[in-house]
């Protein structure tokens, strides 16, 4: 199910320019305009059911136009490998197309290989040889009637006589209008286009899939460095889920309009697009720039690529720690209660309301016994000692319960140490990372006082050897939250006492860093790969 805000609207009546600039095109939403191009001279004078074939062949028979020849017809890819443009008299595609409809069964199936040679003429036997044997190999793809923005000859600029421009785009710096046409029954492969598009049905009726760009992590685009970067690299009719396995998800971002003759579509830069095309169906498109991609100074686009990337890789992250796991509830709810229904001793006036200034909770104690902990604050200190001496040789860890912080350890204990060292980056994975998810951030933070407390080397060993990048992010998320719950002096004293534990603070602080940074580097990795198509494999990126 689309979001609601990406919903496509469908509008009667056409628009006026001051409408579609101001409430219309800044959403970023596709729209379509029933009867837009109604009363173009092209919608009567093109339409093949009017002789239609017979005027344009009249008008621009003798242009020469780029067919484009698929290998995989009837859908054409945009990758060049899998199909190739050949220039073509106008007027023998026009002549095929009419030969196309001859063929037609009274139910729209085309006749068998016979009959369709008995009723061929010369045209078909000339652009056989050419394309080979069917006509759904054919179809003119983006020929320009305008172009603004590439040097080259336009082929068909006298039917833009045939074209009025509607009045909402009266405003817009067009950087081009094209004809497409094809005889058969045609698909294009998923893909968006670089500029705003108003997609125009002269006749016959088009039906098309769009989805947002926010999707496009689900429909696999090709590499950005390739030559069709705006297409999908999934073929959505039968997608191949062990190759691409995100592609299961695309479905439920789609939205699918179909347009008759006489409608439009506006097709929103960056929205992917499948467009099915009946047969003999012919459109006339305009492109534009949109005022966002008008507006970036050049100069700025380092810094933009940088505050994108980011705002990708912290969406990325997020969805990293909430994949296959329930969204905490929020702070005013997540005090942890136990069967008596009362939260943990020191932080038992910690207002539920989490705001205002007495919703800072008590201070942290000098001395936390553990008795005074409730008994799931307990369990889970239990099994984060426990995990890290079933991980890390308990010899070099036993430690009396009131034991405090002594001089470094030796080299073969650090050795040691660093051979278990974990690299987790799913939260499901890590038992260390899925035990501080849970708690309520000050259930942690006496989890924490007690370990510095009672336990100095085993939080040591905790957090600098067992804690993964997604335990480094989880645990800095519950620093923040903490922050949140405690006054200036409370969370002051907490830290001191908390790194106090260390033999060298600033090595615990740059593991916790260090991982924290490795979990973005890994997010940012994947977001090369499903926004942009690109696998990066080598070392750590310096983006």
């Amino acid at each position: 199910m689309a979001e609601e805000s990406l919903r496509i609207r469908r509008f009667e009546e056409i628009p006026y320019a001051e409408e579609f600039s101001s409430h219309i095109e800044p959403k970023n939403v596709p729209a379509v305009f029933t009867g837009c191009i109604k009363t173009w001279k092209a919608f009567s004078s093109w339409n093949p059911s009017n002789g239609g074939l017979d005027y344009l062949q009249e008008r621009v028979g003798s242009s020469i136009v780029e067919a484009m020849r698929s290998r995989s017809a009837p859908v054409f890819y945009g990758d060049i490998r899998s199909h190739e443009r050949v220039p073509l008299l106008f007027s023998m595609f026009i002549s095929y197309c009419k030969e196309h409809v001859q063929n037609l069964g009274k139910d729209g199936s085309v006749t068998s290989k016979p009959e369709r040679h008995e009723l061929a003429g010369s045209a078909t036997t000339e652009v056989c040889a050419l394309f080979g044997d069917g006509p759904q190999q054919m179809y003119l793809a983006q020929v320009p009637i305008m172009n603004t923005e590439k040097e080259e000859r336009v082929q068909l600029e006298i039917l833009r006589e045939d074209i009025q421009m509607p009045a909402f785009l009266a405003r817009k710096e067009l950087a081009s209008i094209n004809l497409w046409m094809n005889s058969a029954q045609s698909r294009s492969s998923t893909h968006y286009d670089p500029h705003h598009n108003l997609l125009c049905v002269v006749a016959g009726c088009k039906q098309v899939v769009l989805w947002p760009p926010s999707a496009s992590s689900s429909l696999y685009p090709m590499p950005l460095y390739g030559e069709a970067s705006n297409h999908s690299a999934v073929a959505l009719e039968n997608p191949d889920l062990s190759v691409h396995p995100r592609a299961k998800q695309s479905m439920q971002y789609s939205q699918r309009v179909v347009l008759h003759a006489g409608d439009a579509l506006f097709i929103p830069e960056g929205w992917f697009h499948q467009v099915d095309s009946d047969d003999l169906t012919i459109a006339v498109n305009f492109w534009w720039r949109s005022n966002v991609i008008s507006g970036m100074l050049e100069h700025m686009d380092a810094y933009y690529l940088r505050i994108i990337l980011r705002r990708l890789i912290d969406k990325h992250m997020n969805e990293l720690l909430h994949k296959d796991l329930a969204a905490p509830a929020p702070l005013s709810n997540t005090i942890e209660r136990l069967n008596d229904g009362q939260p943990d001793a020191s932080y038992s006036n910690c207002d539920q309301n989490c705001g205002g200034k007495d919703s800072k909770g008590k201070r942290p104690k000098e001395k936390l016994m553990l008795h005074e902990l409730k008994p799931l604050t307990l369990k889970a200190l239990h099994e984060l000692v426990s995990i890290v001496h079933d991980r890390i040789n308990t010899a070099d860890l036993s430690e009396p319960v009131d034991s405090t912080s002594s001089g470094g350890s030796n080299r073969e204990k650090d050795e040691h140490m660093t051979s278990v060292k974990v690299n987790f980056l799913r939260l499901e994975d890590d038992p260390v990372a899925s035990i501080i998810w849970t708690l309520h951030p000050l259930a942690l933070q006496n989890v924490f006082l007690a370990m510095a407390q009672k336990f100095p080397r085993t939080l040591e060993a905790l957090i600098l050897h067992l804690l993964s990048p997604v335990g480094a992010e989880v645990l800095t998320g519950k620093f923040d939250q903490m922050d949140q719950l405690t006054a200036e002096e409370d969370r002051n004293k907490f830290y001191q006492v908390f790194y106090g534990a260390f033999d060298d603070q600033f090595a615990a602080m740059d593991a916790i860093l260090r991982g924290k940074e490795s979990f973005a580097c890994q997010a940012f990795k994947n977001v090369l790969h499903q926004y942009l198509g690109i696998r990066f494999d080598g070392p750590k990126p310096s983006v």
